[in-house]
This record gives C-alpha cells, structure tokens and sequence, in this order.
C-alpha cells in the first residue's frame, strides 16, 4: 500500500504538504500542487477513508446495516445488498456492512465514528429503535422499509398495503369467497416489522370491501408447521377455496400438502404469493404471484442517502409499486368446495401458533 510518505518523497515535498493539498486546509502554490497530484496518480494512492472523515473530507464510504436473522428470506436480503454495493460504486462510494446483531448501539457506533457519511438500515420495525439514534446524532440515512412515524426521514419500500389488496382482488375476482393468508413466523409479527403488517392490513381491508372471509395463521415455514397450519385451516374453514401466501418457505410445503389433501391446484384451490418472480416461475405448478424488484430498493435507496449527503430535497416515503402476474397457480373458485381429509397433526412444536393468531370474522 502506497503511504502518503512515499507521495512526499515522489513530490519533493514534505508529507505536511501532501496533507494539505489533500485537506484544502491551507493554500498551496499551484506549481506544488499539481507536483502533488502528479505523484499521488503515478503512485496509485488512496488517502485513508479515517483520516479524510478527520480532515472533514468525505470518507466516501456508506454503511448498509443488514438483518443477520432466522425469520428474513435471505436471498431478497442478498439481493438487495448487492443492489446497494453495486449502486454506491456507480458513484465512486464504496459499502460497509453491519450486522443488526448490535441494534442501536452498532448504529451509534457507526454514525459517531465518522467513518462513513451515510447509513441505509434494512428489515425496518414500525417503532425501530434503531431509528432514534439516526434523528439525535443527525445522521444522513435512508431506510428500507417505512416506520410508523416517517417524520424527516428519507424511506423507501414495496408498496406492501397495495400488495395485499391485490392477493384479495384477484382471488375475489375469481369468485372465491373463503381465503387462508398463511403468513411469516409469529414472531415476524410480534416485532412489528412493516413489510408483513403492512401486507397483512391491505389484505384485511380489501377482503372486507369485496365481501371475503378471511383467516389469517402464521407460520414457520417448515414442512411440520405448514401442515399444522393448513390441518387447522381446513378444519375451522373446510369450504376455503383461496390461498394468499407470504411466506417463501411455507410455498412449496403447501403446494405438496394440498395435493396430497385430494385438492387440485388451481381446480379445487387457488394459491396466490408474495414472492419473487424467480421463486414463482420455479415452482410446480408455477405460481400466481404480487412481485417487485428487490434491485429497485437498494438503488433507490443509495439514491436517497446521497441526496441527504449532498445537501438535496428528498422525499419522506417513495413506494415502489407492486404487479400481479397470473400463472398457472391460481383459477375460478370451484362450484362447491368440498370438505378435505383431516390432515396428520405434526409432532414438531414449531406448529404452535402464537396466541394473537385468531380467526379473523
């Protein structure tokens, strides 16, 4: 690694000088300057980003606070971060990554440092506690996913709420009237993170305005809790006919669980999902699904936070809107559905639902 002494010397200056050429903290004749630069290119040297953040230059560095958690779909994280790192170098940035393990005191950490001049958080809780420390310390950020309070913050997310809506029209649509939402863990639910609450209350909405009766029943993901859950739906609405599923875990369990039931997807049930286009395309048969490009956050999102760091207007909340593909997943509600076989009750305790999941009215 190239040292700012070896600039000096290559320059015929003192490293002071180097230093305040880089700076702009006092003025230099432009004959030595030029020297200065001259050398700094021949030599390939790049000023540590802890000195520059000292010196009150730009570190050029953004810091992306990833979920590290068991209940997120990781490749959408995945994705998204990639998204962001490849965004930020498009602008001469590079990305620090930073577990959430931490909360608000990595956060703190990171934002009093002067390390990096802005910050992205990602999987935002409606009352994060993250964002706090973002407001007191003055912090440049930008949020993926939208809090209850947006206040002065810059946001941006799926359109989760019209998401949701749509999962209701296009099976009401159809003229299916008894529809399951088979939603993430419990504990999604009890940290109040927006992307499943958000869904959830479009849907709820939606389904009252077009007459549905809905139940809605967290769930693990595995094989054994996606069998309880659909054991139970089926015996507390054996007539229900629509599937919304939020949940890229539970999919394919649900597709193999409904065949072996004795229903025929989509002839006897009609299964919807909030997934990624390449999961749905994937699956057997291939699925009805709401989509958005996981890219299009972590784009916008350094977006945002470089708007802040420059000083720009940005806006509160961008919301990226949702599209309903249909496929070979979903079809007109069957002229009366019939009663199912009683599922195996599964011996794995992960099947026990949390007890604020209640049949919706």
């Amino acid at each position: 690694m190239v040292t700012l002494a070896e600039v000096a010397r290559r320059a015929g200056v003192s490293p002071s000088t180097v230093s305040y050429v880089l700076s702009g903290k006092r003025s230099i004749s432009e004959p030595t300057r030029r020297r200065v630069e001259r050398a700094i290119s021949d030599l390939g040297y790049h000023p540590n980003a802890g000195a520059r953040a000292l010196a009150g230059k730009r570190s050029h560095i953004i810091a992306l606070v990833v979920p590290l958690r068991t209940d997120v779909y990781v490749p959408i994280m995945m994705e998204i971060a990639i998204a962001v790192t490849m965004t930020a170098r498009s602008y001469g940035y590079d990305v620090l990554l930073v577990t959430n393990d931490e909360g608000p005191d990595g956060v703190r950490r990171v934002a009093a440092s002067g390390l990096a001049d802005g910050v992205i958080l990602m999987d935002v809780e409606l009352d994060d506690e993250r964002i706090p420390v973002l407001r007191e310390l003055g912090s440049h950020a930008a949020l993926i996913g939208l809090p209850a309070d947006t206040t002065g913050l810059s946001c941006v997310d799926h359109d989760f709420a019209t998401a949701g809506a749509l999962c209701a029209d296009h099976l009401a649509d159809l003229g299916h009237r008894d529809v399951a939402f088979v939603g993430y863990a419990p504990q999604v639910y009890l940290r109040h993170a927006g992307y499943a609450e958000r869904t959830l209350t479009g849907f709820r909405e939606r389904a009252r305005e077009r007459g549905l009766r809905i139940l809605h029943r967290p769930c693990e993901g595995t094989f054994e809790s996606t069998a309880g859950v659909l054991g139970r739906i089926l015996d507390d609405r054996p007539a229900t006919t629509g599937f919304v599923v939020q949940n890229e875990g539970a999919l394919g369990p649900l597709l193999s669980l409904l065949r072996t039931s004795g229903r025929i997807v989509p002839e006897d049930a009609s299964v919807v999902a909030l997934c990624p286009e390449q999961l749905a395309e994937q699956s057997s048969p291939r699925l009805t699904a709401v989509t958005g490009p996981a890219q299009d956050l972590g784009r916008r999102a350094v977006e945002l936070v470089l708007g802040r760091i420059d000083g720009g207007s940005t806006p509160e909340v961008t919301l990226l809107t949702p599209v309903l593909t249909p496929r070979e997943s979903s079809g007109p509600a069957p002229l009366a559905a019939a009663p199912s076989p009683r599922l195996p009750a599964p011996q794995s305790p992960a099947d026990v639902e949390n007890s604020h999941a209640q049949p919706l009215p």
